[in-house]
């Protein structure tokens, strides 16, 4: 695999590049309310423009349908990147050309504009990834630096990258190298360090059980959170109330549980509704009541976690242990992630939510060895899949 570095040692300056980033941050109205994707994207793009490189980055935002959408502009996104990288970067509409200087940096309107970049037609991809290539000319490079969508198979992430020169940026590499450590699978051949336990949250076992299979042979702790351990709970028999509930993910989750491995809490915090202002209340697993939904899982839980993170050497988080957006139901969170800033392992939080909640609780990022930017990627190579946006650059 090509790298940012060997790129740069081959020689840009004046030579357009084109970068796949992954700038898909929150927002709320025109306001970005976590700019963590694109920090992390910063470091590739503004060492391809020290280096004299014409850059062209494109990126996508939420799920337009096809079609162009105010709501969806990367308009907020170009103006934070042109504060972070100390210069303007325009923003440049679907179907104009960029005008590109030695050293300078211009954003594509959002990607997903065109309904080709996600199509599963090979052909219309393809048509794309070279309508693409010609904003940028002929000697132009690709660098694909959005770990975050690497596990789709889209224009701008795969196609293009059979149609130029093609490198992995430095925040791809990175990812790569730090999924290889929790896989067994680095280069030099390290073993994963043991204890190695796997904290798992968010809402529905549906979305995990795949990641779950994959690395229950290979953990010693997977410790369930957030609404998905509801559907464990009523595998073990016990009600659950109103809370998150997949009948249909029950007897997997049943067979899930005999491996032994599986660590779920003992009590969670319930509310009357799902609001900030809810009645909420602590209790035992096994006096849920009716009416009342588990939005959070409680202190003991909380301790008895942080008492197995307190002696793993390896820890991958995914997901958050409740809402953590709503005040009331965020200490399960925080109080896990802490214990895992706490410990001595070497620590992955795997993206997605996990990583906005660290921001948004003000846990000390510094504290983990390696926070993802893609969530569904790093799952994904969990699970052992090929992720074609990598496996094209290996070629």
């Amino acid at each position: 695999m090509k790298t940012l570095e060997d790129l740069v040692a081959e020689g840009v300056r004046g030579r357009a590049v084109l970068v796949r980033s992954d700038l898909n941050v929150p927002l709320d109205g025109g306001t970005i309310t976590d700019d963590g994707r694109i920090r992390a994207s910063v470091p590739t793009i503004s060492t391809l423009a020290d280096a004299g490189a014409r850059v062209l980055v494109t990126a996508h935002l939420g799920r337009p349908k096809g079609g162009a959408d105010p709501k969806y502009s990367l308009a907020p996104v170009a103006e934070r990147l042109g504060e972070l990288l100390g210069a303007e970067v325009p923003l440049v509409p679907h179907g104009q050309r960029p005008e590109l200087a030695d050293g300078r940096v211009a954003l594509l309107e959002n990607i997903r504009f065109d309904a080709r970049e996600t199509s599963k037609d090979d052909d219309q991809r393809a048509e794309f990834a070279r309508e693409l290539v010609d904003l940028v000319g002929a000697g132009a490079a690709f660098v694909s630096d959005g770990f975050g969508v690497v596990h789709r198979k889209q224009a701008s992430v795969y196609d293009v990258a059979q149609d130029l020169p093609a490198y992995a940026g430095g925040l791809v590499l990175a990812e790569v190298e730090v999924l290889q450590k929790l896989t067994g699978t680095a280069s030099d051949g390290t073993a994963v360090e043991r204890p190695y336990a796997v904290v798992l949250g968010g809402s529905k076992v549906s979305d995990k059980l795949a990641v779950i299979e994959a690395l229950l042979p290979k953990v010693d702790s997977l410790l369930v959170g957030g609404g998905m351990c509801f559907t464990f709970l009523a595998a073990q028999g016990y009600g659950v109330g109103s809370s998150l509930l997949e009948q249909d993910q029950i007897d997997s989750s049943r067979k899930l549980l005999e491996s032994g491995k599986i660590v779920l809490p003992t009590d969670v915090v319930v509310a009357d509704r799902f609001a900030a202002d809810a009645n909420t209340k602590t209790v035992p697993v096994d006096a849920i009541e009716e009416g009342w939904m588990g939005l959070d899982i409680g202190p003991e839980s909380v301790a008895a976690f942080a008492e197995v993170l307190s002696g793993a050497r390896t820890v991958f988080w995914n997901g958050p242990m409740g809402v953590f957006e709503m005040a009331p139901f965020a200490e399960g969170t925080r109080g896990v992630a802490q214990a895992i800033v706490d410990s001595d392992a070497f620590s992955v939080v795997g993206g997605g939510d996990s990583a906005a909640a660290v921001r948004a609780l003000g846990l000390p990022e510094d504290g983990f060895s390696h926070i993802s930017t893609g969530g569904g990627a790093s799952l994904e190579f969990l699970e052992g899949k090929s992720l074609p946006g990598v496996a094209v650059l290996e070629r």
